[in-house]
């Protein structure tokens, strides 16, 4: 018998060491990398921040971090308030509210490959809503964003907000329905109406959800790399490279791996920077 707690721990002793192993230790080789002298193939000649330096000499890669920002800032804020706005909508007993939290739910449903290809398509001067608008007679129509350097990374905005919209609703919609209806009911007796419950006390009591939301949505902005490549692939030219596209580049096709790796781990550091204080209040809380 005292043996038998031990049985659940052999069990997934498997699955942890390889997790681990294939997880931070690929993390940790991946920040040796960018410690040493590696192009074409790992060579394990130690230069210290070498890679680091030749890196933020690099104009792609500020560009990839402007991209990001304003990728990113974008993202969040468009999809967390469109999300916010989606599910406050729900929250009004609608009809059909199950078939429309279905519509809006399906975008998360489909890969960021998936989600690229169409939204290329449907950006596309010559065969998406330029082309369509102009068979409809409209033939001063122009939307030629996925081809203009200054305009394409909104159209990759445009898909990434799409595709996460539905996910931030669910959230949300999930903290709203926890909310009690008698606060609602009471702020309404003494006159609320009810912009002002929202504004005034619904929202305001969502701050876990937004907490919780703005991690989840900030470290999707940041890893973004399927979406970027299947839309634009980090073009025209660069203009729409982010820090995951850039290192990809750097390591599979410019045979940089010590230079990817250095951007690799700078990567991780950001969502560490945001990861962690989160893990910590969450941590902090429960104590």
């Amino acid at each position: 018998m005292p043996r038998a707690p031990l049985l659940p721990k052999l069990v997934i002793a498997p699955a942890f060491l390889l997790a681990f192993a294939f997880i931070y230790g690929l993390m940790a080789w991946n920040g040796y990398l960018s410690l040493s002298a590696s192009r074409m193939l790992p060579n394990y000649e130690f230069v210290g921040l070498a890679q680091y330096e030749a890196l933020f000499d690099n104009e792609r890669w500020w560009l990839a971090m402007k991209n990001l920002a304003i990728f990113g800032g974008l993202f969040i804020v468009g999809g967390m308030g469109l999300g916010l706005l989606l599910a406050i909508l729900l929250d009004q007993k609608v009809r059909a509210e199950g078939v429309l939290r279905t519509i809006y739910l399906y975008p998360m449903a489909l890969s960021f490959i998936v989600t690229g290809t169409a939204w290329k398509w449907i950006l596309n001067p010559g065969l998406g809503l330029e082309h369509l608008m102009r068979q409809w007679g409209f033939e001063d129509f122009t939307f030629g964003w996925l081809v203009d350097p200054d305009m394409a990374i909104y159209c990759v905005v445009i898909a990434g907000i799409w595709q996460s919209a539905g996910f931030v609703m669910a959230l949300f919609l999930a903290g709203l329905r926890g909310i009690d209806d008698s606060i609602i009911k009471a702020a309404q007796v003494d006159g609320a109406s009810l912009p002002q419950v929202y504004r005034r006390i619904i929202i305001p009591t969502l701050r876990p959800v937004f907490f919780s939301t703005l991690m989840v949505v900030s470290h999707l902005a940041i890893k973004s790399f399927d979406l970027v490549m299947a839309l634009t692939a980090g073009g025209p030219g660069y203009a729409t490279d982010l820090p995951a596209t850039f290192m990809y580049t750097m390591a599979f096709s410019r045979g940089q791996i010590g230079l990817g790796a250095a951007g690799a781990t700078m990567m991780l550091a950001t969502v560490a920077a945001i990861v962690v204080p989160y893990l910590y209040s969450e941590l902090r809380a429960a104590r």
